[in-house]
């Protein structure tokens, strides 16, 4: 067998790839440990080029590098620069969006998911020491808003999914707060069409679902205060399969992913 070299054109490339995956391993590190936060201005890239010591190539391509990871932004033009950016769920969800979606999976596979990983969330939220003075005021201000907003579909619907954002977020661990928080940002991000049909057809809840639904976030939010784990779950369970009938995607509706600045719209 014979091995062939690596022409003289094609090692500077591969050379210049290395060493802008240095540097993006710098910036992205300093990124993750607060040294650059979000929305600061990156140096200019000849500042970086004169920082790091390498070529301007380089410092475009550790640029694109973070760009494609929703680290930085880059700002093209006469008021060019790159901003930081830090990580978010919602880049997590569009990454896990693209594995999903390069695999052709259907959107009630991630239905399924959430209303298996919630009820977890929910017990985990009853169990928290700490839960009376940090979660509950949370869930209980999210209830008043919703019983408030019982005769407006819209605003109901959108802060019925608050009080699922606000269970997940408080249920007492990171590793679950970043997962369920990627999963409900990708599920949000698919039930934009819904939502939209919806609004066009005024095909929303009905006012008797709309009580039932208040009525299941009462009485989770009771059993997560008294700290009653098995009736946390078993609340979540059924009110996470009833509130997704609302938003039923079709059998062949496939996962799309969607930009990080989309999803914060569609948010």
């Amino acid at each position: 067998m014979t091995i062939l070299g690596i022409g003289a054109e094609a090692h500077r490339r591969l050379s210049s790839r290395r060493t802008a995956e240095i540097v993006a391993d710098e910036l992205r590190q300093q990124i993750i440990d607060g040294r650059l936060t979000d929305g600061d201005l990156l140096p200019g890239q000849k500042q970086l080029v004169e920082h790091f010591n390498v070529s301007l190539v380089s410092v475009r391509e550790a640029l694109r590098i973070l760009e494609t990871e929703g680290l930085v932004s880059v700002r093209r033009g006469n008021r060019g620069g790159a901003v930081v950016h830090a990580p978010a769920k919602s880049s997590a969800a569009y990454m896990l969006g693209l594995v999903l979606q390069s695999d052709s999976v259907p959107v009630t596979d991630l239905r399924t998911a959430l209303k298996e990983l919630e009820p977890s969330c929910a017990a985990l939220a009853a169990q928290r020491p700490d839960r009376a003075t940090t979660l509950i005021p949370q869930l209980v201000a999210s209830n008043e808003n919703l019983a408030e907003s019982i005769d407006d579909v819209e605003k109901f619907s959108e802060i019925g999914r608050e009080f699922h954002h606000v269970l997940a977020h408080g249920c007492g661990n990171h590793t679950m707060v970043v997962v369920m928080g990627s999963l409900e940002a990708l599920w949000t991000s698919q039930e934009g069409e819904w939502f939209a049909n919806a609004k066009e057809e005024n095909a929303f809840p009905t006012a008797a679902k709309r009580r039932a639904a208040l009525n299941a976030h009462l009485k989770l939010t009771e059993a997560i205060a008294d700290g009653d784990v098995d009736r946390a779950r078993k609340l979540a369970y059924k009110h996470i399969g009833d509130a997704h009938t609302h938003a039923l995607p079709t059998a062949d509706q496939r996962i799309q992913a969607h930009s990080p600045q989309a999803m914060s719209r569609r948010g």
